[in-house]
């Protein structure tokens, strides 16, 4: 397989178990949605194998697109099931959205998104404005995710555009499991947004923000800086989880059973070469691939 160019690299192995893979490093960055559950119930084997790992000495830090504070999403996940020991904290790209709005003290904002994401601004302040009167936008999602899709924004993204609005993107996901179904996320609007020439600022994965705060956490849980090679991310997708990965020098374990789950349906073990090729248009491979995660 030859990826980015003239640059050939091997191609990934497709494990069943996490364990043997797990020995070579000493953090875990672990993506939430597609890896340990669905958005309506969790995954007991991945939460079994990131428990296993940490048992193992291990560290595991839950990094997510979701556009709400870390916080809220360990309520979230105590919901799901999601024990507290399988992982030793959690960043997300809300974190990372509310340094942000904190630092735009003093600003309007217009909020794109629905009204359950307004705990991304609690406790900060800030002044809520419509989007012909706001400084700046913090898009979250779209308003219903059950009925609509990101051309239903396109006059209300023109409109901004024309203002000139920066928009901070709190999710950077184009899509996300909800059950069964795959629901647009912010991702899909910025991305229209950029595209229409607005200025966007990604405040997730697989873009370095999320990462440095991740390390940083890693680092004061291990009490050290860990090196790259010892740690590994775990994703269920090429733009976000596998990008970021390949960006920051780190390795990556990639779960076929998330929101590519379709597309790589047909792909076996036997069928390396169609697997490469699948992966040839993130530009690189990740370090194996498996079906689910479990140890």
């Amino acid at each position: 397989m030859v990826l980015s160019g003239s640059m050939a690299l091997p191609l990934p192995a497709f494990i069943d178990h996490f364990e043997p893979l797990a020995r070579q490093y000493d953090v875990v960055l672990c993506d939430v949605w597609g890896v340990i559950h669905n958005s309506v119930v969790s995954f007991p084997t991945a939460c079994d194998a990131l428990l296993r790992f940490r048992e193992q000495g291990g560290t595991v830090i839950l990094i997510t697109n979701a556009p709400r504070p870390g916080v809220v999403v360990g309520s979230y996940l105590d919901g799901l099931a999601v024990a507290r020991e399988a992982y030793d904290g959690i960043v997300s790209s809300g974190d990372v959205t509310r340094r942000v709005v904190a630092e735009r003290h003093g600003e309007r904002v217009f909020h794109l998104g629905p009204e359950r994401d307004l705990g991304i601004f609690a406790e900060l302040d800030v002044q809520f404005a419509s989007a012909t009167a706001a400084d700046y936008v913090v898009c979250s999602g779209l308003f219903n995710d059950e009925v609509e899709t990101p051309d239903d924004y396109r006059e209300l993204l023109t409109a901004m555009r024309g203002r000139e609005l920066f928009m901070i993107c709190a999710n950077p996901d184009l899509v996300v499991e909800r059950g069964s179904r795959l629901v647009y996320c912010a991702g899909a609007l910025a991305d229209l947004y950029h595209s229409l020439g607005g200025d966007v600022l990604y405040a997730g994965k697989p873009h370095s923000p999320i990462y440095d705060e991740a390390l940083a956490k890693a680092a004061a849980v291990r009490g050290r800086p860990i090196a790259r090679d010892n740690i590994l991310t775990i994703g269920d997708s090429i733009r976000t989880d596998l990008k970021g990965a390949v960006c920051l020098g780190l390795d990556c374990l990639f779960v076929t059973n998330g929101i590519h789950a379709e597309e790589l349906e047909a792909y076996e073990a036997s069928d390396a070469s169609a697997l490469g090729e699948f992966f040839a248009a993130a530009g690189a491979a990740p370090k194996a691939v498996t079906r689910r995660l479990a140890w």
